[in-house]
């Protein structure tokens, strides 16, 4: 049986340096390539490499990456197969998966959710332009880097085309795709989906953004998915009781969190748009709030 770590091996030219992850479907090496330097390069597992449905996933995905280019997507640079392994060659992304930066941090200042929130949008909108949705949008498939601030979207795993026929999907009907803590009501009957459930995981990464928790609270995936079918999400200003938040800000979050997708924002740009506006009402109000401390400390304006 063939090893899962491939560390000193080449692969269509990619020299793979070391194993730095691992998930279901693929192990991720850092990788240096003659002429584009340092890569990630992904490799479909061995337990999977005969699995014809695992490998036409792997390769959907590499396709659609390809498809998008956005400067808040990480680049595909090439995929396909070589000495029976099939990889996929993307450029390296300084930084860390977005759900550990928070998980490590803390709960974000509302100004530098936005900034993240806007840059996912920037990608989804180039992905929704392309024709794809992406359906498991989730801050594990967002690399961030905190000194530049800057958040890019990694992974299309179960992407899917929109304009793809019926007979070429890789799910079965009835069976939901995706992450439960993320994925749009909607999605749980296994039915295609369209951008408003990207517009609902989105909004559902914003509330993990300002709060550090996610809008349904639940002790098992059966209670979480009841939850998702028939409660409405625990609403942003009640996720922490050290936390409050103006009305615009958690109105955006709100309304990307609703059960039906009509009453979402209309693109997930919108959405940006309005979240952004609440932050900067955030901002806007902890400066009066401090003006306002000093003007009593100092006897008022004359």
């Amino acid at each position: 049986m063939q090893s899962e770590d491939l560390t000193g091996a080449s692969v269509a030219g990619y020299q793979l340096l070391e194993r730095v992850g691992e998930g279901g479907t693929a192990t991720v090496y850092r990788a240096q390539h003659p002429g584009r330097g340092l890569c990630a390069v992904k490799v479909l597992r061995a337990k999977l490499r005969s699995d014809r449905t695992a490998v036409q996933r792997f390769l959907r995905e590499a396709a659609y990456g390809a498809r998008v280019r956005h400067t808040s997507v990480v680049e595909t640079y090439d995929y396909g197969e070589a000495d029976g392994l099939h990889y996929l060659a993307l450029e390296w992304a300084d930084g860390e998966i977005l759900a550990k930066f928070v998980r490590r941090s803390g709960a974000l200042a509302p100004s530098l959710a936005a900034t993240i929130v806007q840059q996912i949008a920037d990608a989804l909108a180039a992905a929704h332009a392309s024709g794809i949705i992406h359906r498991d949008l989730k801050p594990e498939n967002v690399i961030y880097d905190p000194r530049t601030q800057r958040a890019r979207l990694l992974d299309f795993g179960i992407a899917r085309d929109a304009e793809a026929k019926p007979e070429e999907r890789l799910t079965r009907t009835g069976f939901f795709v995706g992450t439960l803590q993320y994925v749009a009501p909607e999605a749980l009957s296994g039915e295609l989906v369209g951008e408003p459930a990207d517009i609902y995981s989105l909004a559902t990464i914003a509330y993990f953004l300002l709060t550090t928790q996610l809008p349904y609270q639940a002790k098992s995936p059966r209670e979480l998915f009841h939850q998702l079918l028939t409660q409405p999400p625990v609403a942003l200003g009640q996720a922490r009781r050290d936390l409050a938040f103006p009305k615009a800000l958690e109105g955006s979050v709100m309304r990307g969190l609703s059960r039906e997708p009509s009453k979402r924002q209309k693109t997930v740009l919108e959405f940006a748009a309005e979240f952004g506006a609440g932050a900067t009402q955030q901002v806007a109000a902890a400066r009066g709030g401090l003006l306002g401390s000093l003007k009593g400390m100092f006897g008022g304006s004359r």
